[in-house]
């Protein structure tokens, strides 16, 4: 790994459970000396990407929030999803979160009415469980056939925990089935009481972005049928991919 890999791979370094870091975690992740560590961060720190606390740790900098903004303005998924989540979360009163799908990762891009049902930790840029929840379930399987094989091959034991699968058939035909329901509600599956519904959002060419998902508690599905918030994302994912249409 060159030293600029190992440079831009301290930023991985940051999640929740770290929003801060020191010079011995660079060290250690990168197998490095202290003194070579610090001159990794001494190029993020110039360069605005990290910023040094008053602690003597780093936690990201301002060229972080600059692209963020562009982010914000460049990415058409939220801009054409936003209004379609508002209409869904006033009219059902329920939350509603939109995803992305980056390489093999599923984030959360925007999220209206979490903070209500507790879901306030669930906004945008949240890493969300890969192969758990109907909101990454649906995007899997939507994906190509080839994608889901490097899938099975370099993540085999998650597969299995998430019971979609010991093998590579058992996984393939798990993800043909919810391809072909168009949409899926899990229970309980992310956060424990909550139920997911969620359909997968495509790009003008047939590939899959993200999906849009309905987080539902237990008053909010004892007062809407599960088959009519089904109903209910559909639609809405069917107009994020139509609105996608009209932004290119």
């Amino acid at each position: 790994m060159s030293s600029k890999d190992k440079t831009l791979a301290i930023l991985n370094l940051f999640c929740d459970a770290k929003i801060e870091i020191s010079h011995d975690d660079v060290a250690t992740a990168l197998a490095c000396s202290r003194a070579t560590a610090y001159r990794y961060l001494k190029a993020l720190t110039d360069a605005g990407v990290v910023v040094s606390t008053r602690n003597g740790t780093y936690a990201p900098g301002p060229k972080v929030i600059e692209l963020e903004r562009l982010v914000r303005r460049s990415d058409p998924l939220p801009r054409a999803a936003r209004p379609v989540m508002e209409t869904l979360s006033r009219g059902l009163r329920v939350a509603v979160m939109l995803c992305g799908y980056y390489g093999d990762r599923v984030l959360c891009t925007e999220a209206i009415g979490t903070g209500s049902v507790g879901l306030a930790d669930y906004d945008r840029g949240r890493p969300l469980p890969r192969f758990s929840g109907a909101q990454a379930k649906v995007i899997l399987a939507n994906v190509s056939s080839g994608q889901l094989q490097a899938l099975m091959l370099n993540h085999a034991d998650e597969i299995r925990a998430a019971g979609l699968g010991d093998d590579w058939d058992t996984f393939r035909a798990r993800m043909q089935k919810i391809r072909r329901k168009g949409s899926w509600v899990t229970h309980s599956e992310v956060v424990s009481g909550f139920t997911g519904v969620a359909a997968p959002i495509f790009s003008s060419d047939g590939r899959v972005l993200g999906s849009i998902a309905l987080v539902v508690d237990a008053e909010s599905l004892a007062r809407t049928r599960e088959s009519v918030l089904r109903l209910h994302i559909v639609e809405a994912a069917r107009a994020i991919t139509a609105g996608l249409q009209t932004q290119t």
